[in-house]
């Protein structure tokens, strides 16, 4: 066989043996009676898993087929000459090929996938499609290290014919053209170009990717943290011929799963971006303080936005913004529209009254905390003091506006910003009302809108309002309104990842004269509708599912989305059942939610 016909037919093999199971079968004696197991080695651990009676035949034909092409793959590699790596001094760009990839990549090794990985290696691995799959999303959000992994599972073949291309903004496309030109005649199949918006010229030049070397037979991958500019060259340069993945929005289920970090409250806190395998996450984290939050939306979501406008040489997507950019505001407009979104968050979570079931089960636990019981509580009035601080921040909120922004200007950025991923909107619907309906915007980074929540309350609550306070009655005033936040903050989480885990349902919330459903999850196709409440509490209590068994709420809702199937509670203690009411733990409803 020619060489070219000997690495075809490895890849092969390669492919089919990556698809059979490795390891062997054991049996075990239980009294008397034979069990049979898988046991393989994974992560240099071994692992065992038990195979029912009548799969048994089955599993063993399979163990034996991969070890007949584990050896044929062997023979076959003796036939390969010593494969040569490519000169790296005849390059322009930074470019890596062969070992060096695989050092490249052995940091990520023991790194648990996230789930839109499947899609990188389909395409990878899948038949060529004469196109380009881009890679983009916000800052630490995975996907340079997704590509380590590629790079980690790679047969010797295939690593063999792949190369990296980190691009600086002193490349061009001319130079990365040239590159391509020299990995292609060296045979050179896989290309990764990471931060490849880099150059100023991409966005008016990316069809050379598609309608050149990805026509050719490369599988070209593009990636970087500017979203806005590959959305703009789907859009145009590179429409119909590219595969968009974003990886932005990181669901709790990947937060728990791919980092190791358990705990909705973490999520609401840190939730957003990923981290080195979740090591000392919560102190690395963009959102750990205020100055690494602010420095965040900065680098990672106003640059990204006014980079791309920038580069795009025709200007027209500046609309309304082109004055800010000339005037050299438009960086801290986008701020400014991101600042404004979270601050009407707080705003509104301030303004909603205080429940006394809440305060009472406060200040409960309060007196009942066995390291550091306390009365506060029950001697400030909080109500008032929480009526002083919106008021407060309401000031405030018009105070810190360094940039006068139109209407028209706030409304662009929102719109980029949901480009982005990283704002969408729920709707509000009302009964008996049907007419009105409104939005709620929702962060999807949850540890960037709770960062900059908790730094605001913290900065209002040194306000000379509040001086005759105490320390203790300050903090006690913090936490209570932060605990608030957090429950606002957890039913924006669970509407968000609902709505993207049901593309073909209406999710929303309902809202009455008096009182909501926190969710409804509306099936047009089954005429049918579940509702939901969702808390931040641990216990269970009548309070919480009042809105659920009322009657005249449940019928004008079953008139207008159909029967109700279930009646649910989210909260953060344990599944139960109460009066009909089914009472589910948030953690395990959202590692339910599968788009």
């Amino acid at each position: 066989m020619e060489q070219f016909e000997i690495q075809a037919r490895a890849a092969e093999l390669e492919q089919q043996i990556a698809n059979l199971p490795a390891g062997s079968i054991t049996k075990k004696i239980v009294n008397g009676k034979a069990y049979f197991y898988h046991r393989w080695t994974e992560n240099k651990k071994r692992r065992e898993k038990y195979i029912p009676t009548d799969e048994l035949e089955n599993f063993r034909a399979q163990i034996a087929q991969r070890k007949e092409l584990e050896q044929r793959l062997k023979a076959l590699k003796k036939q390969m000459p010593k494969t040569k790596s490519a000169s790296l001094s005849a390059f322009t760009t930074n470019i890596r090929t062969g070992e060096t990839l695989r050092s490249f990549a052995a940091s990520v090794l023991g790194y648990r996938r996230r789930a839109c990985f499947r899609q990188l290696h389909e395409f990878v691995y899948g038949e060529p499609q004469d196109k380009v799959f881009i890679l983009c999303g916000l800052r630490r959000t995975g996907k340079t290290t997704m590509i380590r992994q590629i790079f980690a599972e790679m047969s010797d073949a295939d690593l063999a014919k792949s190369a990296f291309i980190q691009i600086t903004a002193r490349d061009t496309l001319a130079d990365v053209n040239r590159d391509l030109k020299l990995l292609e005649a060296q045979g050179f199949r896989y290309v990764f170009l990471d931060e490849v918006t880099l150059m100023e010229d991409f966005i008016e030049g990316a069809a050379l990717f598609s309608d050149v070397f990805a026509a050719c037979g490369m599988k070209i991958v593009l990636s970087g943290t500017d979203s806005l500019g590959f959305l703009i060259t789907k859009e145009e340069q590179l429409y119909d011929r590219c595969i968009l993945l974003h990886t932005t929005f990181i669901p709790y289920r990947e937060f728990e799963s791919v980092l190791g970090i358990h705990g909705i409250d973490e999520y609401i806190r840190y939730g957003g971006t990923m981290s080195l395998g979740g090591i000392h996450y919560n102190e690395t984290s963009p959102f750990a303080n205020k100055e690494s939050t602010d420095e965040y939306v900065d680098t990672a979501i106003a640059r990204n936005i006014q980079h791309s406008l920038r580069c795009y040489q025709y200007g027209g997507h500046f609309r309304h913004l082109h004055d800010l950019y000339e005037k050299g505001e438009l960086t801290s407009a986008i701020n400014r529209v991101v600042e404004d979104i979270n601050h009407r968050f707080t705003l509104e979570v301030l303004s909603q009254d205080w429940k006394s079931h809440d305060l009472g089960i406060s200040a409960s636990n309060l007196r009942r905390d066995r390291e550091n019981p306390t009365d506060i509580l029950d001697r400030i009035n909080l109500a008032a003091v929480t009526d002083s601080l919106r008021k407060l921040l309401e000031i405030r909120n018009k105070a810190e506006r360094t940039v006068a922004l139109d209407d028209i200007h706030a409304v662009q950025i929102k719109e980029y910003l949901d480009l982005l991923d990283l704002t969408r909107d729920i709707d509000v619907l009302h009964l008996p009302d049907v007419s009105t309906k409104s939005k709620r915007t929702v962060i999807a980074q949850p540890g960037l809108r709770y960062a900059q929540a908790n730094a605001l309350i913290q900065s209002l609550l040194l306000d000379e309002t509040f001086s005759a306070l105490s320390l203790a009655e300050r903090t006690a005033v913090q936490q209570r309104i932060l605990t608030e936040i957090k429950g606002r903050m957890l039913e924006d989480i669970v509407l968000l990842e609902t709505k993207l885990a049901n593309p073909k349902k209406q999710v929303f919330v309902l809202q009455f004269p008096v009182g909501e459903f926190d969710m409804v999850v509306f099936d047009p196709e089954a005429g049918s509708c579940r509702i939901f409440e969702i808390k931040h509490s641990e216990a269970p209590a009548p309070q919480q599912y009042r809105h659920l068994i009322d009657e005249q709420k449940c019928t004008q809702t079953a008139h207008r989305y159909g029967p109700i199937t279930g009646k649910f509670v989210l909260y953060r203690g344990d599944n139960q059942e109460i009066e009909g009411i089914q009472y589910q733990n948030v953690e395990e409803y959202l590692r339910t939610l599968v788009p």
